[in-house]
C-alpha cells in the first residue's frame, strides 16, 4: 500500500484499505443520509469491490479515481472518505468529493480534511484547478465548499441520472492562485 499520508490537527488522510470496508459500509449504506451520493452500497461485497477498484499503487494517475480514508487520529477510527478524480491529459485538474459519517458531521472534520488535501494538490502536485460536482439540494456541501473558498461555476439542469431520477448538478471550483491557506 502507498505511503501517502496527510496529517492535520485531528486527522490522518491516507489511502483507503480493505480493512476499512465494514466502517465504510456502515456510513455509506445509509440511503437517507447519502441521498445525494452517486454510490450507495447495498451489501458489504459492494464495498470490497469499490475499494479494490480504487486501490492504486500511486496517486496522480490521469483518468483515475483515488479514494482516501479520513481517520480521526485520537481514536484511529475511519470517519469518512475523499475521492480524487485526476481528470485531464495534462493532469492539472482534479475533481474532489467527500463523504463523512453523520456521527462526525458539524465538527469541522470535513473542512480540515479537505483543506489538507487541497493544500497537497496545489502545493505538492501543482494542480491548476480543483472542482466539485454537487446536487443543489445538498446545502451542507454547498456551504462547505463556499467556506473553504470554492466558487460556483455552473448549474446544469437535470444533467445527471442518479438513484433513478434526473437531478441538477452544480459545479464549484477553485484555482491554485485563489487558494489562500
Amino acid at each position: 500500500m502507498s505511503e501517502f499520508r496527510i496529517y492535520t490537527n485531528r486527522l490522518l488522510v491516507r489511502p483507503i484499505e480493505k480493512e476499512d470496508a465494514k466502517l465504510l459500509f456502515a456510513y455509506r449504506s445509509n440511503v437517507i443520509e447519502n441521498m445525494y451520493q452517486g454510490w450507495i452500497p447495498g451489501k458489504i461485497e459492494d464495498v470490497y469491490d469499490f475499494i479494490n477498484d480504487k486501490i492504486s499503487p500511486s496517486i496522480n494517475i490521469v483518468d483515475t479515481w483515488y479514494q482516501l480514508a479520513i481517520v480521526e487520529k485520537e481514536t484511529n477510527v475511519l470517519i469518512g472518505d475523499i475521492g480524487l478524480h485526476f481528470i485531464d491529459a495534462e493532469n492539472k485538474q482534479v475533481e474532489i468529493g467527500c463523504t463523512l459519517n453523520k456521527e462526525y458531521q458539524g465538527k469541522g472534520y470535513a473542512t480540515e480534511a479537505l483543506e489538507g488535501i487541497i493544500d497537497y494538490l496545489f502545493m505538492t502536485l501543482n494542480k491548476h484547478r480543483i472542482m466539485a460536482s454537487v446536487d443543489p439540494r445538498n446545502h451542507k456541501s454547498l456551504k462547505l465548499l463556499e467556506r473553504i473558498g470554492f466558487r460556483k461555476e455552473a448549474h446544469f439542469k437535470k444533467s445527471l441520472f442518479i438513484n433513478n431520477e434526473w437531478v441538477d448538478d452544480i459545479i464549484y471550483a477553485i484555482l491554485q492562485e485563489e487558494w489562500n491557506r
